[in-house]
């Protein structure tokens, strides 16, 4: 059994690559950071292929579905945030934010889906966010792309209950979590996060049962159905005050 994990070099990824290593799955492990791609592979055992590769580029995901064929689950965690108001945040690292959070995504989950159904067996396993279920002022960009993932994944789940085909996908959104994602972005988090092993336990264990929707924490849980239930301008307003304290 082979899993592939995109952001693989800290965080979630890291930690549910030692999860499924724990498991006896065969890795390839993704990231830009290949210095951190190497002190994560010396920390598991048996089969584990580090690829250093910058998944902004639509041709370098094509060029690793080509690279890396015949997996059984595919890990779309690779993804970053942007802080600040919407007219003074940087257009370019947005752009970057969109073709990693959202066009990697949507092409590795489109490539390796169509290889799985071929085989009907398979599981994707793509990282969202809380953030995907609400607005998201100070940090626009990146609520959006994660209700992008949402919404697609939630699409593709249907097409393939209506397939009854054996191909499984899951979603993970969890809320805060202690990563290097905070310094990337820009923020301190006042609130109470989770830490990744604990996510990436948590998600693996879900997703091998094939829960779809794996939404780690009560407090997180709570929060989704709030989201559900509150008026979006009552939303906004809360989010822009949390938000607001990250500063």
């Amino acid at each position: 059994m082979k899993a592939l994990i995109t952001g693989a070099s800290s965080g979630i990824g890291r930690d549910i690559a030692r999860e499924l290593n724990k498991k006896g799955y065969d890795l390839v492990l993704v990231s830009r950071d290949k210095e951190k791609l190497e002190k994560t592979k010396k920390s598991l055992n048996g089969n584990v292929e580090i690829i250093s590769l910058d998944l902004e580029s639509v041709e370098k995901c094509k060029e690793l579905h080509t690279k890396v064929q015949d997996i059984d689950i595919l890990i779309n965690n690779a993804g970053f945030g942007v802080f600040g108001n919407f007219v003074e945040t940087d257009l370019d690292k947005e752009i970057s934010l969109i073709n990693t959070n959202i066009t990697a995504v949507h092409i590795l989950t489109k490539l390796y889906l169509q290889d799985m159904l071929k085989k009907n067996s398979g599981h994707i396993l793509n990282v969202a966010s809380i953030a995907g279920f609400m607005p998201g002022p100070l940090m626009e960009s990146y609520y959006a792309s994660k209700a992008y993932v949402v919404r697609l994944s939630e699409g593709i789940r249907a097409e393939l209950k209506k397939a009854k085909s054996n191909v499984k996908i899951s979603l993970l959104c969890p809320g805060p979590v202690n990563t290097n994602f905070n310094n990337v972005a820009g923020v301190k988090f006042n609130l109470y996060s989770l830490s990744s092993e604990k996510v990436a336990r948590y998600a693996v264990k879900k997703m091998l049962k094939n829960k779809f929707m794996i939404v780690p924490g009560l407090g997180i849980k709570i929060l989704r159905v709030i989201s559900k239930i509150s008026p979006n301008n009552i939303t906004s307003k809360v989010v822009y005050l949390m938000q607001e304290r990250k500063r």
